[in-house]
Parts: structure tokens; C-alpha cells; sequence
């Protein structure tokens, strides 16, 4: 099993059409048919300090295995996020974990 966790801070002047524009974008590329599971929201009101709260939206997808995450990553939906999405972020950070279940 392959988990891949994305944390995108929008720029701060990021309207309600951009953000409207973004979500669409996220729901569009997480519904990739490599994608086995998806969790997508905004950061939970939990307050401790060895949490980050700090970005606008996370994503976790699953995938069956590293050869599924990297043929998402090439796929045409994941490319069409970039070219449509990617001026909306001003960091994006990822962390990928790898699973025997």
C-alpha cells in the first residue's frame, strides 16, 4: 500500500472563484481510477503544540502500491490539476508512506 499526504497553503488573496476553482480541481484529480481511497478537508480544530494547522487543505490517497501512485502522478487528470491549480498554492508539501496492509 502506498499513502500520499498533501498539505496546500493557498495564497492569502485566494478569492471564493479560486477557491471554488481548487476544491473542483481536488475532486477531479482524486478521482483518478488509480486512487483506491481518498480523504480530502481542511485542517481540524485541534490545538497542541506538535500539531500544524497551518494550511488550507489536505488530501490523503491510497494506492495499491508505488506503480499505481506513479502512473496517477504521470496521469492526464494529475497534469491538468498542475496546469490549473498549482498558481492557487503559494507551498505544498507532501509526505508518502509506504505500507504492507
Amino acid at each position: 500500500m502506498h499513502i500520499h499526504t498533501v498539505f496546500f497553503w493557498l495564497w492569502k488573496t485566494t478569492g471564493p472563484e479560486q477557491i471554488r476553482q481548487f476544491e473542483t480541481g481536488l475532486d477531479l484529480l482524486t478521482r483518478d481510477p488509480n486512487v483506491l481511497e481518498r480523504q480530502i478537508g481542511k485542517p481540524a480544530t485541534t490545538s497542541r503544540a506538535v500539531i500544524d494547522n497551518s494550511y488550507d487543505y489536505g488530501v490523503v490517497l491510497k494506492f495499491s502500491d508505488l506503480a499505481s501512485h506513479d502512473a496517477y502522478q504521470a496521469g492526464e487528470a494529475h497534469q491538468l490539476f498542475l496546469e490549473t491549480c498549482a498558481n492557487l498554492w503559494s507551498k505544498v508539501q507532501v509526505y508518502d508512506i509506504e505500507n504492507d496492509a
